[in-house]
């Protein structure tokens, strides 16, 4: 079961660390958020991770996919928000 406090919570967090990703010229910036994303991706509602993940056990881990990932997930998040 997918709580909507869950959903708003991983939304923001999720949300905040893809905007300053984005924008960051920094690789250390940008090393520390994929490694409190990945972090958090171990923590949240497992439901929540497996909606938006579609089974992958890389989702949010691997660095060559990891702004997709999270721009994937802020836009799901965002949808269940709506």
């Amino acid at each position: 079961m997918i709580r909507k406090d869950s959903i708003e919570t991983a939304y923001a967090f999720m949300h905040q660390k893809l905007r300053v990703y984005e924008h960051s010229t920094l690789d250390w910036q940008k090393d520390d958020i994929e490694y409190i994303i990945g972090n958090y991706a171990d923590e949240i509602n497992p439901d929540l991770l497996s909606l938006l993940s579609g089974g992958r056990a890389d989702y949010l881990k691997d660095h060559k996919k990891f702004q997709d990932d999270l721009t994937h997930a802020v836009a799901v998040l965002e949808s269940m928000l709506q």
